[in-house]
């Protein structure tokens, strides 16, 4: 087990590298910045629907009114991601430009829109009321259309990167305000990019006879079908976790690809249920609340399981600072506290629980007559919660969530105790060496115990890395002198990772300790890929361990703004959430 956890440490540069992709970074952060359109869609599609599960009817106004607005965010979602993709990847595509030379994120927003549009939608002629109206085709302009939004964005930011870099733009004297310049210079690649998403209509329609993006969804279908059976889904959970035990957020690398299907097989889903019928599609948005089920790796009963059948302090430790964060889907206490990430004990529960849940779900779905999730609910909402709202408070949801959460506790548990047993000698080794009585190793602190927390061997000596990252509290404080205080005095610090729930934590804790210190400093959270319109108001910027493989890409960003940029390893990060004045005598000494 130790050396297929070397290998896979050998080769994380690799899967880094896939995970700072442009591309998938544009997705990723394009579908995030949408993400309030698809939360609260939801809950107005909750509050038309949801009433008459237990028996009361709303005045059909209000339910209208409820559609309507669910239909104008969410049925539009499509054009709406086209245009976050296109910004956020020329936010990445400036970073590549000539000196002097910049992509107008504005532009090629707008442009992207328009592209996948003309893309996805189908314009005709009816009647109505005896008048001749010309219309649009709705049904692509919302999920349907999102790969169509993608190929858009893409095309869009190329076309516009070709015409700058070659000064193909219209010129005007320098008298010209620079507003009215910048519209001029825009005009030739926005008429660029429609031009080509235009032409690739044309010669899509005429010989196809159908949409772009419909020609997409049936030429993927197969491998969407693939996807939905029992090992494809297999499949999918296991390389997400399978990229978070080596420490590149799985996630990030593998929903970018799949979350037009996820999204548009969950309303199906949705329009199934509202009709009576059994939405039967389990390869939906929610089934992460399954294979994640409290966060990736399904660790939602782990810090029971340290709580009450670990010995050794530190698991115990962990296990009670995780309990809360890791039953809302924030399960990085966990993951670099236990440690989780890169630790041999932990490799196959930790892939095995998730494929194990949703094998059970795709069951459940198929054969016990459980409905696939119809209704979006929040990635941080409890687990048990979410399943039980998404399934439209089915009864057999609860007997599901009961099953796989003692399955995973029967997978987790043998591992976990194996792995107690090691720490636990570890730990009375190190009372020896000290001097105490072996009856008195339980006074040690569990911070004292120096199990690397991304070592890959399970070995008694601690390595370079664990020394790294003993808790910042554990280091003696150094005097607060004027010349200190005045270095964080009216500092700004924003911190990201992947999501803004890992984030919150040391921005919280930021804040106590600015607090308790009397020192002037304001703190925030927030996720990567958002920071770009915000992040030069900031004096500091923290990345999170999940996302701290974009390092280089901020570093330039950070470096131009003259932003200084912070990157802690995992339990060092996790101490820092604990340890609130900790973290402010970290910043100081990373000030310097």
């Amino acid at each position: 087990m130790d050396a297929i956890v070397k290998m896979l440490e050998k080769h994380q540069p690799f899967f880094e590298k896939i995970s700072r992709n442009v591309y998938l970074q544009a997705i990723k952060d394009g579908f995030l910045g949408c993400m309030p359109i698809v939360l609260t869609s939801s809950i107005f599609l909750l509050i038309a629907t949801l009433p008459g599960v237990v028996g009361i009817t709303l005045p059909q106004p209000l339910i209208d009114w409820c559609n309507k607005l669910y239909n104008f965010t969410m049925g539009v979602m499509g054009i709406m991601v086209a245009g976050t993709t296109a910004k956020n990847f020329t936010a990445s595509m400036n970073r590549r430009m000539p000196a002097g030379k910049v992509l107008n994120d504005g532009s090629t927003m707008v442009a992207a829109q328009c592209s996948m549009l003309l893309l996805a939608v189908t314009q005709f002629t009816t009647k109505f009321n005896g008048s001749e109206l010309s219309v649009f085709d709705c049904t692509s302009m919302g999920t349907r259309g999102l790969f169509s939004a993608y190929i858009a964005a893409f095309i869009t930011v190329w076309v516009y990167k070709f015409c700058v870099s070659r000064d193909l733009t219209i010129k005007l004297p320098k008298e010209v305000p620079g507003a009215i310049a910048q519209n001029f210079r825009d005009i030739i690649p926005f008429g660029g990019a429609v031009i080509i998403c235009g032409i690739i209509d044309v010669v899509v329609r005429n010989l196809m006879g159908v949409p772009f993006s419909e020609l997409l969804i049936k030429l993927l279908s197969p491998l969407f079908t693939a996807a939905e059976t029992y090992p494809g889904l297999i499949l999918i959970q296991a390389a997400t976790a399978f990229f978070w035990f080596i420490g590149v957020h799985g996630p990030s690398i593998v929903q970018p690809g799949i979350d037009p299907i996820r999204l548009a097989n969950q309303a199906e889903n949705l329009q199934v249920l509202l009709a009576g019928g059994h939405p039967a599609h389990s390869l939906t948005f929610n089934m992460s609340l399954v294979g994640e089920f409290g966060g990736t790796g399904a660790t939602f009963i782990v810090p029971l399981l340290l709580i009450l059948f670990m010995k050794s302090k530190q698991l115990k430790a962990v296990g009670k600072a995780s309990i809360v964060p890791v039953a809302f889907a924030v399960n990085e206490p966990l993951l670099f506290g236990a440690p989780m990430i890169l630790n041999p004990y932990m490799l196959i529960p930790f892939v095995a629980a998730g494929c194990v849940n949703v094998s059970v779900a795709k069951f459940f779905i198929d054969n016990v007559g459980m409905n696939g999730f119809s209704f979006v609910v929040p990635w941080a909402t409890p687990a048990p919660i979410g399943i039980f709202i998404t399934t439209n408070f089915q009864l057999i949801a609860l007997v599901f969530v009961a099953i796989i959460i003692l399955l995973d506790a029967i997978i987790y548990l043998p591992f976990l105790k194996a792995y107690d047993k090691l720490l636990c000698d570890q730990e009375a080794e190190r009372a020896a060496e000290l001097g105490l009585e072996s009856d008195g190793a339980a006074t040690i602190a569990a911070s004292t115990s120096a199990p690397a927390v991304e070592q890959t061997t399970a070995s008694v000596e601690p390595t370079a890395a664990s020394v790294d990252s003993e808790p910042v509290a554990d280091q003696p404080e150094p005097a607060a002198d004027a010349s200190a205080k005045k270095d964080v005095d009216g500092l700004k610090v924003l911190v990201l990772c992947a999501g803004a729930g890992t984030s919150a934590m040391l921005a919280n804790a930021i804040k106590e300790g600015a607090a308790q210190t009397g020192e002037n400093i304001a703190s925030s959270a927030g996720a990567y890929g958002q920071h770009t319109a915000i992040m030069d108001q900031y004096d500091v910027i923290v990345l999170a361990p999940q996302v701290r493989s974009y390092y280089n890409d901020m570093k330039a960003d950070t470096d131009r703004l003259g932003i200084k940029l912070l990157a802690p390893r995992g339990k060092e990060y996790i101490d820092l959430t604990r340890d609130p004045a900790g973290a402010i005598k970290w910043l100081r000494e990373n000030l310097d």
